[in-house]
C-alpha cells in the first residue's frame, strides 16, 4: 500500500515539473527578444525605438504596439510606420519624410515671395510634413483674405529630389479682388444708411475707387467699422447704442460681398447734472469744474466726458499731484433721457516707472524715440503725460503704428511702459509737373529723408524749373540739436525769376540761412535765422520804370530775425479747429549793402460747424522800414495773386502810371474770410468747394512821386471755387472778381494750380 502511494506521488510531481517547464517556455515565447528598425536614412535606430512603448524582455502587447504607432506617427518625422512581429523580434520599418531642399511661391502677383514667406512655417533644411503643408496652405489664403481676394486658391506641389529631399512649390491662383457690392444697415431709425456708409471705413465698389483698397472685404475693417459706429452714436447723444451683429455674406461666384450691420440705436439722451467730488486736500473743485466744457440740456458727447477727464487730470498734475485718479461716475436717467456726471477726482495709487521698453524700431534708433516720452525711469507715473507722449510720437511721421501700454512692473508700486511701433518708409523722390498761374508749365524733383539713418534728422533737396521761376533748395535739420529740445538747421537756396510781366526785370537769388527753434511752452515755439542773401536786379526792359532802372544792381544782404508762433490748431497741415497767431521780425544791414527792418504779424481762426463744412478767417499785416536808405523793390510787400484772388500777382498795389509796372508797397495789410464746404461728393474723392472775400490794401509810407499811382484804397474780392487731391497730385480753381480796385490794378478771374508727384 505505501509503495503504491508513493508511485502515484511521484508521478504527479513529474507531471507538474513538466507543466511548469512548458509554461516557462510558453513565457519566455511572449518576451520581446529584440526590436529591429528598418529603413532609416538620417534618423537613428535608437531615436526610433526611444518613441516605443515597448522595449526589449516587454511582453508582447497589441494595445502598447498600437499606441507606439501613434507616437512614431506623431513625431512627424515619417511618411509610413509599420509595426510586426517576426517570431520573437518586433520589427518597426519606417519610410521618413522627406528634408525640405526649397520653398517656391509661383502665380503671386500682387503679393511679394517675402511676404508668404513669412508667413510659412515650412523652411528648407525642415523636415516635411502634410500636416504642415496645410496648415501653411491656409496661412497663404489668410493673408489673400486680409488682402480683398477671398477667390484666390493655392495648390502645393512636392517635387521629389535624390537623398530623400524635396522641393516645395506653393501653386497660388490670386483671382480677383473680392469688392463689397453692397451694405446695407438694420434698425437704424435716426440716421440713414447713407449717412452711416459715410462713417465706416468699408466702403461700396464705385468705378472712381480704383485708388483705393476701403472697397475690398477685409475682417479687421468691418470690426473697426463696428467701433466707428459705436464712437459716432456716442457722440451724437445714444448712450444705449450697440451693433448687435455684422454679417458679411459671399456671393455664390466668391466675387463679392453683401455686408450687413444690424445695430439697436436707443433713445438719445442730454447731460444733467454735472458735479466735481474732489477727494484731495488743497485741492479746489469749483477750478476744476471750469474745465468742463459742456453744460446742462446739451446732446450728450462721449468725447467731451474723455476730454474733461484729461483736462482735469492735467489741472491736478500741475498742482503738483503726480498720482491722481479722475473717474466719470454716469448715472443714465431714462425717463428724463439725462445722464448725470460726477467726476471723482481721488489720489491713486503711488505708482513710479521702474522701466521704459521699445520695440518695433527697426532702423529707428531708441533715442529719438525715448526723447519724445516726458517720462523716464523712477518718474511718477502720469497717464496724461502718457497720452502726450504717445501722440508725440506719433507726430514724428516714422511710424504706421504707436501704441503704449501699462504692464505691471517688479513690484506693486512699479509698472513697465511698453511702448511697441511699427515703422513706415521716410524717404520720398518725387517728381513733378504742373502748371502754376505764376509761374507757368513746371517740372519739379525732389529727394527727401525725414530720419536720416535712424537718428530723426531731416534732409531734403528740391529743384524746380518753369517758364518763369527756376528754384534750388538744399535743406538739413536736426530736431535735437546737442541733445536738447532744439531744433537747429540750415538752408542753401537759389532762385531765378522772370518778372517781365509784372515789374520789367527779371531777379536772381542765393543765399545760405541758418535755423533755430525752441518750444516756449507746449503750443508757443520761437525760431531764430539768420540769412546771408546775393541778389541781382538784371534784364530790366529799355521802356521799364524809372523806379525800376534804378534797382538794377548787385545786392548783399546780411539779415536776422525770428519767428513767435502760437498754435492751437488740431491740425497743421488741414485744420479744422483752432487758432494760429505768428509774429516775424527780420533786420538786415549786419554787414552787406542792403538796410531795413521789416516787421509781420498774422494770424488764422477756424471752426467747424458741421461735418465738411470749415470756416477760416485769416488776416495778415506788415510794414517795412529802410535804415538810412530807401526800402528797394525786392523786399516790398506785392498784393494781388494768391493773397488777394481776383486780381494778378502784383496787380494790385503801387504802380508806375506810364510803365504799368508793379512797385509794391512798404506797408500791407489783408483779410480773408472763407467757408470750406462739401459738393455732395463721396469722401474718398477729396473734392471740396469753397466760397471766399478777400480784402487788402499796400502802400508806400511817402507817396510823393506824381508818376506812380499809389492810393492805398481797399481793394476787394469774392468768388468760389474748387479745391481736389487728386492721385496725380493737388489742383486748386479759383474764380474771383474784384468789389473795391483801382483803375490800374489788373484783374485775373480765373487762378488755376495744378500738379503730379510719382
Amino acid at each position: 500500500m505505501f509503495r503504491f502511494r508513493g508511485f502515484i506521488l511521484a508521478t504527479l510531481i513529474i507531471f507538474a515539473s513538466a507543466a511548469m517547464q512548458d509554461a516557462a517556455a510558453q513565457n519566455r515565447a511572449d518576451l520581446v527578444r529584440e526590436i529591429i528598425v528598418e529603413g532609416t536614412q538620417r534618423i537613428e535606430p535608437e531615436t526610433v525605438r526611444s518613441y516605443l512603448l515597448l522595449q526589449t524582455g516587454d511582453a508582447f502587447d497589441p494595445r502598447r504596439v498600437d499606441q507606439s504607432l501613434k507616437s512614431l506617427y506623431a513625431t512627424g518625422l515619417f511618411a509610413d510606420v509599420v509595426i510586426s512581429r517576426v517570431q520573437n523580434n518586433l520589427v518597426v520599418r519606417v519610410v521618413e519624410n522627406p528634408v525640405i531642399n526649397r520653398i517656391a511661391f509661383e502665380g503671386n502677383l500682387r503679393i511679394e515671395d517675402e511676404i508668404l514667406r513669412k508667413e510659412v512655417s515650412l523652411r528648407p533644411r525642415v523636415v516635411f510634413t502634410r500636416t504642415k503643408v496645410q496648415q501653411d496652405v491656409k496661412r497663404i489664403l489668410d493673408v489673400y483674405r486680409v488682402n480683398g481676394r477671398f477667390a484666390a486658391t493655392v495648390d502645393p506641389k512636392v517635387i521629389r529630389l535624390d537623398q530623400n529631399r524635396a522641393d516645395i512649390a506653393f501653386e497660388i491662383d490670386e483671382g480677383p479682388l473680392t469688392k463689397v457690392e453692397k451694405i446695407n444697415f438694420i434698425g437704424n431709425r435716426v440716421e440713414s444708411d447713407s449717412d452711416l456708409r459715410d462713417i465706416i471705413r468699408t466702403k461700396e465698389t464705385a468705378f472712381y475707387r480704383f485708388f483705393s483698397t476701403d472697397d475690398t472685404y477685409d475682417p479687421d475693417r468691418v470690426t473697426f467699422d463696428r467701433e466707428l459706429l459705436r464712437r459716432y452714436y456716442l457722440s451724437e447723444g445714444y448712450a444705449d447704442f450697440r451693433v448687435e451683429s455684422s454679417v458679411a455674406e459671399l456671393t455664390p461666384d466668391r466675387s463679392a460681398f453683401f455686408l450687413t450691420f444690424t445695430v439697436e440705436e436707443g433713445e438719445r439722451y442730454k447731460f444733467g447734472n454735472t458735479d466735481v467730488a474732489v477727494g484731495i486736500r488743497g485741492v479746489d473743485g469749483n477750478d476744476l469744474s471750469s474745465l468742463i466744457e459742456f453744460e446742462s440740456e446739451d446732446w450728450y458727447d462721449s468725447r467731451k466726458v474723455d476730454k474733461a477727464v484729461e483736462d482735469i487730470t492735467d489741472r491736478v498734475g500741475t498742482l503738483g499731484f503726480a498720482f491722481v485718479e479722475v473717474r466719470p461716475r454716469v448715472r443714465r436717467n431714462r425717463e428724463s433721457r439725462t445722464i448725470d456726471i460726477t467726476y471723482e477726482v481721488n489720489e491713486g495709487p503711488r505708482v513710479f516707472v521702474e522701466r521704459i521698453d521699445i520695440t518695433g524700431n527697426v532702423r529707428t534708433s531708441d533715442k529719438v524715440i525715448r526723447r519724445e516720452i516726458q517720462l523716464v525711469e523712477g518718474d511718477a507715473f502720469n497717464a496724461a503725460k502718457v497720452r502726450r507722449s504717445r501722440q508725440r510720437i506719433r507726430d514724428l511721421n516714422f511710424f504706421s503704428k504707436v501704441d503704449i501700454e501699462n504692464l505691471p512692473g517688479s513690484a506693486e508700486d512699479k509698472a513697465v511702459i511698453k511702448v511697441e511701433v511699427e515703422e513706415k518708409s521716410t524717404g520720398a523722390l518725387s517728381i513733378g509737373i504742373g502748371y502754376a498761374t505764376d509761374s507757368g508749365p513746371l517740372i519739379d524733383l525732389g529727394v527727401k529723408e525725414r530720419n536720416l539713418l535712424g537718428l530723426g534728422q531731416k534732409l531734403s533737396f528740391s529743384t524746380s524749373v518753369a517758364a518763369e521761376k527756376t528754384t534750388f533748395n538744399l535743406a538739413f535739420t536736426e530736431p535735437y540739436f546737442l541733445d536738447r529740445e532744439v531744433s537747429a538747421g540750415f538752408d542753401i537756396f537759389h532762385t531765378n525769376t522772370d518778372l517781365q510781366d509784372t515789374r520789367s526785370l527779371d531777379a536772381r537769388k542765393t543765399g545760405v540761412g541758418l535755423r533755430l527753434g525752441y518750444r516756449l511752452s507746449e503750443d508757443l515755439r520761437q525760431n531764430l535765422q539768420y540769412t546771408f542773401e546775393y541778389s541781382e536786379v538784371k534784364n530790366v526792359a529799355s521802356n521799364a520804370s524809372v523806379l525800376i532802372k534804378a534797382q538794377e544792381r548787385e545786392r548783399y544782404a546780411s539779415k536776422i530775425g525770428h519767428i513767435l508762433e502760437y498754435d492751437l490748431r488740431d491740425s497743421r497741415l488741414n485744420p479744422t479747429d483752432g487758432l494760429v497767431a505768428r509774429m516775424t521780425n527780420e533786420v538786415a544791414g549786419i554787414g552787406g549793402n542792403v538796410r531795413f527792418l521789416k516787421n509781420i504779424v498774422q494770424a488764422g481762426q477756424y471752426y467747424s460747424p458741421a461735418k465738411g463744412w470749415i470756416l477760416s478767417l485769416t488776416g495778415r499785416t506788415g510794414y517795412i522800414y529802410g535804415l538810412g536808405e530807401d526800402v528797394q523793390i525786392p523786399d516790398r510787400f506785392f498784393l494781388g495773386g494768391d493773397n488777394l484772388r481776383g486780381f494778378a500777382t502784383a496787380g494790385a498795389g503801387p504802380r508806375d502810371k506810364v510803365t504799368k509796372d508793379a512797385l509794391g508797397g512798404e506797408w500791407i495789410y489783408l483779410a480773408s474770410l472763407q467757408l470750406q464746404l462739401p459738393l455732395g461728393l463721396p469722401d474718398e474723392l477729396g473734392v471740396s468747394g469753397r466760397v471766399f472775400t478777400d480784402m487788402g490794401s499796400s502802400g508806400r509810407i511817402n507817396p510823393s512821386n506824381s508818376d506812380v499811382s499809389d492810393t492805398g484804397n481797399l481793394r476787394a474780392s469774392a468768388g468760389a471755387g474748387f479745391g481736389w487731391v487728386s492721385p496725380f497730385g493737388p489742383v486748386n480753381v479759383d474764380f474771383g472778381f474784384p468789389l473795391l480796385k483801382d483803375s490800374v490794378d489788373i484783374k485775373e478771374t480765373i487762378r488755376l494750380n495744378f500738379g503730379t508727384r510719382f
